[in-house]
């Protein structure tokens, strides 16, 4: 009867496994887990296999000898997730482990609205640094996540212009696009904007379109901070319309919304002309973070005028009668339409202004110091002698939901990539909440969209976005940039009071094959690439 047993068990184990027992070898094997590949389609419990830094298997579950095993049941297995906007180039440099995005399943860092790491000083300067170097300065540091980076037209206009506000001579534009050529071919992505600041938004239209349809010659795509997100959306989403019919190029919306509340309606006519704009065969797309508040300098509420010339020139012109005294009833004109008690200011040049400001908003300051909300403005940016991060509660939850369910959307953090917690700063909980609420916050709890939507917006969609090979999507031979999360778990406990706060429920990360985050905790791990644009040339000296 026991070799009756003995036999029995064999015959259910080679009736359910098969009798080959040469089973393919790999590195790493995840195996019970439910797969969300990227795409959309409905998703299936199965195995994933890697080797090196690629996918060597995504299917039906399969028996592989590997070297490390990973039991993913009652998890969900997905492509690592894209950060369209990132502004951790330097947040990296000082610490490469990335963990605010990483905790969030990013695993590609998007750099270069309206600036980008190069090209910095002269070609004739020994230190000269070009786009492709400096890109590559970030990798040489160490860092945990991958990166990629747009050209900034902003910056391209300072390295032939600098901070004047006037029309690109003939001469400078065509060495403006011979600018954006170099950076196509050391791996741009293709050219992003920023035209709600100085001296990005000294470009005209033209300007614009001449250096789009360099980047897109190879390729690449033009994506805009547009030229105002209030009362004026229409008129800059026309704008960008008319450089990607123009240029011939791809176009993408930084961070899609209608600000300040007598313009939250406008939402719906943004999304119509869009769409319309689509069914002409454009290709335009856009990106959001997941919170109701911006964050950007006081600048926000400062005319661009004032800021010709470059920094030293305007905090200079600030303190001239007749300039302060315009600057003072153009300040007052935005705060109409933002109140100052919505702008709370959280980040200062100087400690001691810090102690006093830090955490306080306009209205708050504007009181301490017995003086208007613009006298404040003005005089508190002289004192500290720079911008002040700021945070700009202007934007509705209603329109946050509206845009969250838009297919052609995908998602962004608008913040630098943290990793000590530690030390004592603020920043807008969108550094470590923006990505995971998608999965949580409106996919689970809000059923907005499906999980599976929610990864292919987060993975697969921005990748084919920015004309990326083989990644995005969990596929053979695709690189293995993998995520591995718990759904009914996954939370963000950022919050604009306590914004230094880990998301919850990433259990595992995969960086081209290699392990960053285990069991929630940093590996020690480095492996990041610069991951180059669509027109990148192998034998471009990077």
């Amino acid at each position: 009867m026991r070799y009756f047993k003995y036999v029995l068990a064999l015959f259910i184990f080679v009736f359910i496994n098969g009798c080959d027992t040469d089973f393919t070898t790999c590195d790493i094997v995840i195996h019970g887990g439910t797969i969300y590949n990227g795409s959309g389609d409905i998703p299936f419990k199965g195995t994933v296999a890697l080797q090196n830094d690629k996918i060597i298997y995504v299917g039906k579950p399969k028996k592989f000898k590997a070297t490390k095993v990973i039991d993913a049941t009652g998890k969900a297995v997905a492509p690592g997730f894209i950060n369209m906007l990132s502004w951790g180039y330097n947040s990296l440099l000082k610490d490469g482990r990335s963990l605010s995005d990483l905790k969030q399943g990013v695993t590609l860092e998007v750099f270069g609205e309206g600036t980008s790491p190069g090209p910095k000083g002269s070609q004739s300067d020994e230190n000269y640094v070009s786009f492709g170097s400096a890109m590559d300065s970030l990798i040489k540091s160490k860092i945990s996540t991958n990166v990629a980076s747009f050209l900034g037209a902003t910056t391209v206009r300072i390295q032939e212009i600098g901070y004047d506000n006037r029309k690109a001579t003939k001469e400078e534009l065509q060495a403006m696009q011979f600018i954006v050529k170099e950076a196509m071919e050391e791996g741009a992505m293709g050219i992003g904007s920023s035209l709600i600041y100085a001296p990005g938004d000294y470009a005209d239209t033209e300007e614009l379109v001449a250096l789009s349809k360099i980047a897109a010659e190879y390729g690449g795509m033009y994506i805009s901070h547009m030229r105002n997100e209030d009362h004026r959306v229409l008129e800059a989403l026309d704008e960008l319309l008319f450089i990607a019919e123009n240029a011939k190029i791809p176009a993408e919306i930084y961070h899609l919304k209608t600000s300040r509340k007598p313009n939250w309606h406008l939402l719906d006519s943004v999304i119509d002309k869009v769409e319309k704009a689509r069914a002409k065969g454009l290709r335009i797309t856009a990106d959001m973070y997941t919170y109701n508040a911006s964050s950007t300098g006081l600048t926000g509420v400062i005319p661009t005028w004032v800021q010709e010339g470059g920094h030293r020139a305007w905090i200079n012109r600030m303190q001239e009668p007749e300039p302060r005294k315009r600057l003072l009833v153009d300040i007052r004109k935005e705060l109409e339409q933002q109140p100052p008690s919505g702008i709370l200011m959280v980040g200062f040049k100087n400690d001691s202004m810090a102690k006093i400001y830090q955490g306080k908003t306009v209205a708050e300051a504007a009181k301490m110091r017995v003086q208007t909300p613009e006298e404040t403005i003005v005089d508190i940016i002289i004192e500290d002698d720079s911008r002040i991060q700021c945070i700009y509660f202007s934007m509705s939850e209603e329109n946050i939901r509206k845009k969250i369910k838009i297919p052609w959307l995908s998602f962004c953090s608008d913040a630098g990539s943290y990793s000590d917690i530690s030390k004592d700063f603020r920043t807008h909980p969108r550094a470590f909440g923006s990505f995971i609420r998608v999965l949580g916050k409106f996919s689970r709890d809000q059923k907005l969209i499906s999980l599976q939507e929610a990864v292919r917006k987060l993975s697969g969609f921005p990748a084919t976005n920015l004309g990326l090979k083989n990644r995005g999507f969990l596929k053979k031979d695709y690189f293995a940039d993998i995520v591995i999360f718990n759904p009914d778990t996954v939370a963000d406990k950022a919050t604009f009071d306590e914004p230094l706060q880990f998301a919850e429920g990433i259990e595992q990360v995969f960086v081209n094959g290699v392990q960053v985050i285990s069991n929630g905790k940093h590996t020690g791990a480095f492996p990041g690439r610069f991951i180059k644009g669509p027109g990148y040339k192998k034998n471009n000296i990077n």
